[in-house]
């Protein structure tokens, strides 16, 4: 914990409002005032998660796992536990999340209540959020409970896409997030999406276009340009939200293990390039809406989807284009300008692909010739 104290110390001179108490032992006391932040006791959370209870896990998280809990004055609270608190991730980890949710204020984004610190572990204190992920909703939900509809979709893909916006053009410095996926999009009483899950995100100064550093998030959702080079930029995240996007039109994960032996098969956004492609547009769509939803406003989503996950993160458009998008405005232009550019990169990458594939089998066949010779 001593990185969190450290950082609690240090938050006044980051000029953020907070009043920090110390005492001679360098440990923070029971004063502490963390801007509008409440720190709450230990037993105060021990009672409200019923001794932290099996039965009140909401979800796991890297270092511990996320309780439903009730305060004395009624009020319903997620309470996230870091209790691997030897491993230096987990700390750094919290202390980013506490950091960046101070900063980061905005109707899509998680809000943090308060928190509390014992010399063995952190907890902070969430609302609740009733109506759980995105994830649980497309792909968890138990036998009677209701599909999340075609209009609640659209409005969650809105609703991220702020959050987003805002931390990538709102902030200073900015935040990128590096974690965009299902899991990590809370609806709340109204299914209105919230965006969770900082422990990744990086602080960037804004005049910087990009940042090298250790690469960071869910396969299947980091963007490829920051996968293979480890260069983060929001663009970044503008791919993990078309991840996302996707699995809001299909209820499917980004990567489905069970094809993975069939390579091109496993990966979400390869099918549903394929099936654009092939204009089967309702095979791309989560079986479980029965129908019910309107094509054109798919088709939309998926095209914005496929513009967020652009090879290239200079092609990628800024989340508040994709904002603007999402009501149809800009669309169409940005479409149309794609199409020839993605004709030409499928049409080398298919190219290149007969090449690898000739050269094999070329190295297959000799290697037969040689084999089959006079010995």
């Amino acid at each position: 914990m001593g990185g969190f104290l450290c950082f609690l110390r240090k938050s006044r001179q980051r000029g953020y409002k907070r009043d920090v108490f110390v005492d001679v032992a360098g440990e923070v006391d029971r004063r502490i005032a963390f801007g509008q932040l409440k720190r709450f006791a230990w037993r105060e959370l021990q009672l409200a998660t019923d001794n932290f209870s099996e039965k009140n896990v909401l979800w796991q998280v890297d270092y511990g796992n996320v309780y439903k809990g009730v305060l004395s004055d009624s009020t319903k609270v997620a309470v996230k536990r870091l209790t691997d608190y030897e491993n230096p991730g987990g700390d750094a980890a919290f202390q980013r999340e506490v950091e960046m949710l101070t900063v980061a204020v905005h109707r899509n984004l998680l809000r943090l209540i308060g928190f509390c610190t014992t010399p063995t572990e952190c907890l902070l204190v969430h609302p609740y959020m009733q109506n759980l992920s995105v994830a649980y909703q497309l792909r968890e939900i138990k036998p009677g409970e209701p599909v999340l509809d075609w209009p609640t979709r659209k409005r969650v893909a809105l609703g991220t896409a702020r959050g987003l916006e805002y931390l990538h053009e709102h902030c200073n410095p900015k935040i990128i997030h590096r974690d965009v996926k299902a899991e990590n999009v809370l609806l709340d009483e109204d299914f209105e999406a919230v965006v969770e899950g900082f422990g990744l995100a990086k602080l960037v100064d804004v005049r910087k276009t990009n940042v090298t550093t250790q690469v960071r998030g869910t396969m299947g959702h980091i963007a490829p340009d920051y996968l293979s080079t480890g260069k983060l930029s929001e663009r970044a995240d503008v791919f993990g939200y078309g991840i996302m996007l996707l699995e809001l039109v299909t209820g499917q994960r980004a990567i489905d293990f069970s094809r993975v032996e069939v390579e091109d098969d496993a990966f979400l956004l390869d099918r549903v390039k394929k099936l654009q492609r092939e204009k089967h547009l309702d095979a791309i769509v989560d079986r479980n809406l029965n129908g019910n939803y309107n094509i054109q406003e798919v088709e939309m989503m998926i095209q914005v989807a496929l513009l967020c996950t652009q090879q290239s993160p200079e092609d990628r458009p800024a989340m508040s284009e994709v904002v603007h998008m999402l009501a149809g405005e800009g669309l169409a232009k940005r479409w149309e300008e794609w199409q020839p550019v993605e004709v030409t990169r499928r049409q080398e990458y298919e190219s290149l692909q007969r090449r690898f594939d000739w050269e094999e089998d070329s190295v297959y066949n000799q290697d037969a010739i040689e084999l089959s010779g006079g010995r």
